[in-house]
C-alpha cells in the first residue's frame, strides 16, 4: 500500500472514503487527509475490469461471463453488430428510414464511430452517418411528419426525411501564458426535406454522436440511493456546482434517469435504438418510426411486408446481456509521474465535484430488460468519474456554452448528465479520432475542457490559468483513464 495526502496525488482510484469527502465538501482543499491506495493497476469497474488497452478494449466480456451467459453474450454481440439488411429475412427489418444499420455502425468496437460531420460534412453518404439528428419546434412541439429524430438514410427506393448539412465557425483564443487553443462552433442546416420544409429559425436542431458503451452494466445496477445522496449534497455554491437528478417515466413507471446525454433513460434503450435508429420494429415499438408518412408506400412497392416484428423481445435481452457484461479498461501508465501530476491537477481544478471518482453498485447488480438478472455486478466499488447528474453547461455567452435548447425529460436545454470518463484515453486507439461532446464539436480533450460553461466555468478558468506543463499533465490524467 502507498499513501498520499489528498492535496498531493491520488495515482490510482479513490476509495469509498473520497467519494464521501467529495459529497461532503471536504475535498476541496481545506484539509489534508491521508487516505491509502492499492498499488497496482486501479480495479475501474471491481471484477469487471479488464486489462486491455487495444482497440478491443471496450468490446471483450467481463472475466464472470460463462456458461449460458456467454453464449448468450455472443449471440447479443452478433445482434449488436451484425448489419440490419430490409428484407423480412432473420437480420431483416431496416428502415424504410434509419439512421444507423447496426448498433455496430454507429458504436464501432462498441465505441463511438467517427462522425460524418468532420468528415463529409453533415450526413454521411452510401447509408450512413453515424449521428442522431433532433428537431422540434421553437416551443418544443415535434413536426408534423417527422417526430423527435430526422432520419437521414433511407433504404433503396425510399426518400429520407431529410439530410443534415455542418459549417463550423473557428474561434481563437489564448491561456494566460499565451499558448493559443481553437473553440468550433457548428451551425447545423437541414436541406432535402422529404415533405414541408422549415426554415432555420422555425426549429432548434441538436446533433448527437454515438456515447461509448463502456461501463453500461455498472451504471444499470448504480445504487439509486447513492445518486439521489449526491444530488441532495452536491451543491459546491463557492464554485457555482449544484447537480440534480433527471426522473423519467417508461413503462408508466418513474424511474431515475441514469442513461443518455442529458440522464433521460431509465435504461440502455434497445427497444428505442432497434426502433427509432434502425426502423427495427419490436415488442415495445411495434409501429414502423415512419407510420403514416410516405416511406412506408414506397416500402411497400418495394415488395417489403409490415405485419410482423422484426426482432424479438428475447433477443434485444441478448443485447442488452452483452452491453451490461463487457469489460470496463482499468487504468494506465499510473506510475508515470506526469501522470500523478495530472491526477493532482484534476483534484485541483475541481474536476472531481462533479466527475464523482467512485461510486457502489446494488447488492443485487442489475436486471436485464426481459428480467434476467446478472448479480456479477453487485456489491461492486466502481470508478466512473461521474456523478450521473445533471448541470447546468451554459448557455452559448460570448460564443461559448452548451445549450441546445432541447428538453428530455426534466433536464432542460443547458443541462447535461456528467460524462462518465473511464475508458476515454483510449477512444482514439478503438476508434481512431478525439471528437467529443455530444456532438463532436471538440476535437480534443482541451478542447472539451475549455468548451465547459455554467457550473463547470470554475473548473474551466482554474484549468486556463495552470501553466502549460500543468494542463499538459491533467490531459495526461485523463489519458490514463
Amino acid at each position: 500500500m502507498m499513501k498520499y495526502g489528498l492535496r498531493s496525488c491520488l495515482p490510482l482510484t479513490l476509495l469509498p472514503l473520497l467519494a464521501c469527502m467529495a459529497c461532503d465538501g471536504l475535498g476541496d482543499g481545506m484539509d489534508v487527509l491521508d487516505v491509502e491506495v492499492p498499488a497496482g493497476y486501479a480495479l475501474s469497474a471491481g471484477t469487471s475490469t479488464n486489462f486491455i488497452s487495444s482497440s478491443k478494449a471496450y468490446d471483450m466480456p467481463a472475466d464472470w461471463v460463462s456458461g449460458q451467459y456467454d453464449f448468450r453474450f455472443n449471440q447479443g454481440d452478433g445482434l449488436y453488430d451484425d448489419v440490419r439488411t430490409s428484407d423480412n429475412g432473420v437480420t431483416g427489418g431496416l428502415g424504410p428510414v434509419y439512421a444507423g444499420y447496426s448498433c455496430g455502425s454507429c458504436h464501432r468496437n462498441a465505441g463511438r464511430t467517427k462522425p460524418t460531420l468532420w468528415s463529409e460534412g453533415g450526413s454521411g453518404s452510401y447509408g450512413f452517418s453515424s449521428m442522431l439528428v433532433y428537431i422540434s419546434r421553437k416551443n418544443g412541439a415535434f413536426f408534423q411528419d417527422y417526430g423527435r429524430v430526422l432520419h437521414d438514410q433511407a433504404i433503396y427506393g425510399v426518400k429520407p426525411e431529410g439530410k443534415l448539412k455542418v459549417e463550423y465557425t473557428y474561434q481563437t483564443f489564448e491561456f494566460p501564458d499565451g499558448e493559443k487553443y481553437e473553440l468550433c462552433k457548428p451551425t447545423y442546416t437541414i436541406t432535402d426535406w422529404y415533405a414541408a420544409e422549415y426554415k432555420p429559425e422555425e426549429l432548434f436542431c441538436t446533433v448527437r454522436i454515438p456515447l461509448r458503451h463502456v461501463g453500461m452494466g455498472q451504471m444499470m445496477a448504480l445504487d439509486p440511493k447513492e445518486i439521489e445522496a449526491l444530488a441532495a449534497k452536491s451543491n459546491y455554491p463557492e464554485y457555482g456546482i449544484s447537480g440534480r437528478c433527471n426522473y423519467i417515466t417508461e413503462r408508466g413507471v418513474l424511474s431515475l434517469g441514469l442513461s443518455g446525454n442529458k440522464a433521460q433513460h431509465a435504461d440502455l434503450t434497445v427497444e428505442l435504438g432497434f426502433s427509432s435508429d434502425m426502423g427495427v420494429t419490436n415488442s415495445r415499438y411495434p409501429e414502423e418510426i415512419c407510420e403514416g408518412q410516405l416511406q412506408v408506400n414506397q416500402g411497400s412497392m418495394m415488395g417489403l411486408s409490415y405485419d410482423q416484428l422484426d426482432v424479438s423481445t428475447e433477443e434485444m435481452e441478448d443485447v442488452d446481456l452483452y452491453m451490461q457484461s463487457l469489460g470496463v479498461p482499468a487504468r494506465r501508465n499510473v506510475n508515470d509521474p506526469q501522470v500523478i501530476k495530472g491526477e493532482q491537477k484534476f483534484y485541483e481544478a475541481k474536476c472531481h465535484l462533479c466527475h464523482v471518482t467512485t461510486l457502489h453498485t446494488r447488492p443485487r447488480g442489475s436486471v436485464l430488460l426481459n428480467g434476467t438478472r446478472l448479480p456479477w455486478l453487485g456489491n461492486q466499488t466502481i470508478h466512473p468519474y461521474s456523478d450521473f447528474l445533471l448541470h447546468d453547461m451554459g448557455s452559448e455567452i460570448m460564443g461559448v456554452g452548451l445549450n441546445d435548447n432541447y428538453v428530455s425529460g426534466l433536464a432542460r436545454g443547458n443541462e447535461w448528465r456528467t460524462t462518465p470518463l473511464w475508458g476515454i484515453g483510449l477512444q482514439e486507439i478503438v476508434n481512431g479520432h478525439t471528437y467529443f461532446l455530444h456532438d463532436g464539436r471538440a476535437r480534443n480533450l482541451v478542447e472539451a475542457i475549455m468548451w465547459h460553461g455554467g457550473e463547470g466555468e470554475a473548473s474551466k478558468n482554474l484549468f486556463k490559468n495552470m501553466s502549460k506543463e500543468d494542463r499538459d499533465a491533467l490531459i495526461a490524467f485523463l489519458n490514463s483513464l
